[in-house]
């Protein structure tokens, strides 16, 4: 019998029949898809730029829950269209509705303030040599209501402590977006944070009145720990306990980036467990002491119990950091599993996980800490749930070395695939992975986790008996292993691999093509070879800048005819260097512009010249706060190509092809450019850009009245220069 084109027998119902054998067959994945369609609204809402999309993202959801209405509730297909619909949908509403809650003011415009206010929040930052203080002004309507401040450590007074009361002078700005394309945005985070502004003290901050608690437990640790450690290995135990990274010193900080260490200075998975497991093991070992406890109370339960007891406290202790409540929540989830006889790690209580995560703080989504965090743990469970991996570390009658060296294999696996679902996130926002993390890591993770972290703690609780020194002193001898594990790692001959920005899509496929290859138990799970493939093949082919400019105008730096980069302002601070090197895809130091062959610069200009497929580039940037004469500037500017500018420039001055001075890059933001026969522009602001952090509430202009003041603008001309002539703007 002949069936129609809609009929059973047509390829698009056999297509249908192959979709429902097929989601039949991985029923029991499907949920793990909520919290990444949930992620897929999220997500959408962050990249697309104004109402009418987000808008457009809603309804497309809405659609696709109706199109699986239409395929009927009692097919799977027709089901996971609603829930994938839904979620999508709701998660792009949810973003959007926390973007609005959380709305606050923020500053307009650089300025200079005297105010008393509230300390809310302490970072020390020993290795800057100075503090960071979430502040509440009082009394001053002009000032957003929750800023944050640098301290100079020797301004700052004597511990300072959350409840303190402090008057301060300060340079305050708005929350600076990204720099570069592809660069941190930090006011996107500031947003949802609730900081209106951020700046720096200005001389001597005194404190009005203490903490009547004298600070918080956390900050009253690390003042101890800072005091007993030695002084190399104090910044790491800080960290290890605290999760305060501030005494970590830059060279120390850095290795550990490099190796592929750093996940262990930040309170998240690592240590929550190392907590909990200790707590469970005690109570456990404990209460086993006595046969009428062991015989009749459920000791496992009781141990559950006190595992989630002491992973909420050390959260509490560690400030409640979102990757460390995190962390807590999937240890909570873990330890209700076993409270209820369940398989104490999968992947459906890792999306459990991910799922309270993204209802309760959607933002997390986009930042490099939720990635990084559940991609390691979904790669590990992922790996240790395929039949082959459980088959090798199943249990079975063998002599110690055998079972040794399966262990040791099986840690290296482990590392191995958290490296290769962390490379591309990193390589993303850092720019940079380290390629010997999963060797270091083999070491690093039971030193710090059986020796590190246990010395800390027995120190900790003899310093109470006055009898912590030695145990400070083994901990001191066990963070410096740690530390030349790290150093060793880190600055070994290709230690790092780098790539310059990259394009969002190819991240995109690298994501989607990972969660298919993890989420799924088919073998259809290995089509996610192919957009992981292609996002990678996206990434690496996508070539390093030739220009970059940074967002105020300020920084330049052109890429040299061997691959380098010179720098137009040779006194640039390490952090912008470090920046640019990091945008361009480069591991070593920048150079000086002045020194390129062929450049032309003066202390207020400098000229270069770039060759790319034949063609010249003529580069004119301005690098001083003084402007020249009108007319030689628009000689100038008519013999550029692109004109760089932290200013104004006048109308008269016109390059050939494109004028980047202060009004250009405010709508722009940062530039990258790629020269060739067709260049490639990149920017930092979307073209309509309508989230909050980019049209945010503003608050009151702060005036000239007594201890405040407007930054003013740099008149014309040096002192005793060239008068009478018409300054370019």
């Amino acid at each position: 019998m002949a069936f129609g084109p809609h009929g059973r027998g047509s390829p698009l119902a056999r297509i249908g029949a192959a979709v429902e054998r097929w989601l039949e067959q991985e029923r029991e994945q499907l949920p793990l898809w909520l919290p990444v369609m949930l992620g897929v609204g999220i997500a959408g809402w962050f990249l697309l730029p104004n109402e009418p999309a987000w808008m457009a993202l809603i309804t497309v959801g809405f659609a696709l829950a109706l199109g699986g209405v239409a395929i009927g509730l009692a097919r799977r297909a027709g089901t996971a269209l609603i829930v994938a619909g839904v979620a999508i949908a709701l998660g792009c509403g949810l973003v959007w509705a926390k973007a609005e809650l959380v709305s606050a003011p923020v500053l307009q415009r650089p300025a200079i303030a005297t105010f008393t206010a509230d300390v809310e929040r302490v970072q020390q930052l020993a290795a800057k040599d100075s503090v960071r203080a979430v502040l509440r002004p009082l009394n001053a309507p002009d000032l957003p209501p929750r800023l944050r401040v640098n301290i100079a450590s020797a301004d700052a007074p004597p511990i300072l402590a959350r409840g303190d009361r402090l008057q301060l002078r300060a340079r305050l700005m708005p929350p600076p977006g990204a720099s570069l394309p592809g660069g941190y945005d930090f006011a996107r985070a500031a947003w949802f944070q609730q900081l209106g502004a951020t700046g720096k003290a200005l001389g001597r901050v005194e404190r009005v009145s203490a903490s009547p608690s004298g600070g918080s437990v956390r900050d009253r640790i690390g003042a101890h720990i800072r005091e007993r450690a030695p002084s190399g290995a104090a910044g790491i135990a800080v960290a290890l306990v605290t999760g305060d990274q501030g005494n970590v010193s830059e060279a120390d900080a850095e290795a550990m980036r490099r190796s592929g260490l750093a996940h262990l200075l930040s309170v998240s998975g690592l240590h929550i467990s190392a907590a909990v497991a200790a707590a469970m093991f005690l109570t456990l070992r404990l209460l086993a002491l006595s046969p009428t406890l062991a015989l009749r109370w459920p000791l496992m339960l009781i141990a559950a119990g006190a595992g989630a007891v002491t992973g909420i406290a050390y959260t509490l202790l560690s400030g409640a950091e979102v990757p460390t409540v995190r962390a807590c929540v999937a240890a909570l989830l873990v330890l209700a599993g076993m409270a209820i006889g369940r398989e104490a790690l999968t992947l459906r209580l890792v999306a459990a996980g991910a799922l309270i995560v993204l209802l309760i703080w959607p933002e997390a989504l986009v930042g490099p800490s939720f990635q990084l965090s559940f991609a390691a743990v979904v790669a590990i469970v992922a790996l240790h749930e395929h039949p082959r991996m459980r088959a090798f570390m199943a249990a079975r009658e063998e002599g110690p070395l055998l079972r040794l060296g399966r262990n040791a294999a099986s840690l290296l696996l482990s590392g191995l695939a958290v490296e290769l679902a962390l490379a591309p996130i990193a390589l993303f926002h850092f720019h940079k992975e380290g390629l010997y993390g999963a060797v270091a890591n083999i070491f690093a993770i039971p030193i710090t986790t059986f020796i590190v972290m246990p010395i800390e703690l027995l120190a900790l609780v003899f310093d109470l008996f006055g009898l912590g020194g030695p145990f400070w002193w083994l901990g001191g001898k066990s963070i410096a292993l740690l530390l030349w594990i790290a150093h060793t790692a880190g600055h070994a001959p290709g230690a790092v691999a780098m790539l310059p920005s990259w394009p969002t899509g190819a991240f995109a496929l690298i994501v989607g093509g990972g969660l298919w290859a993890c989420l799924w138990r088919s073998r259809l799970r290995w089509a996610g070879a192919l957009p992981f493939a292609a996002g990678a093949a996206w990434a690496l082919a996508t070539p390093a800048p030739d220009l970059l400019v940074t967002s105020d105008g300020r920084h330049l730096a052109l890429r040299t005819g061997d691959g380098g980069y010179a720098l137009l302002r040779p006194k640039a601070r390490e952090f912008v260097r470090t920046m640019l090197a990091e945008a361009a895809g480069m591991d070593d130091d920048l150079s000086d512009l002045d020194a390129l062959p062929g450049a032309a610069c003066t202390a207020d200009t400098c000229r270069a010249t770039l060759v790319r497929d034949g063609r010249r580039w003529q580069i004119l940037a301005t690098r001083s706060a003084y402007l020249v004469p009108i007319e030689t500037m628009n000689r100038a500017c008519a013999a550029a190509d692109i004109v760089v500018s932290d200013r104004r420039l006048p109308r008269t001055c016109k390059p050939k092809w494109l004028k980047l001075d202060k009004p250009m890059l405010s709508r722009t933001g940062g530039v990258a450019i790629v020269f060739g026969s067709a260049p490639v522009i990149r920017v930092t602001n979307a073209t309509g850009d309508r989230h909050p952090w980019a049209r945010p509430v503003q608050a009151p202009t702060l005036g000239t009245g007594p201890g405040q003041e407007k930054l003013g603008a740099n008149r014309c001309g040096r002192p005793g220069g060239v008068k009478g002539h018409e300054c370019s703007q």
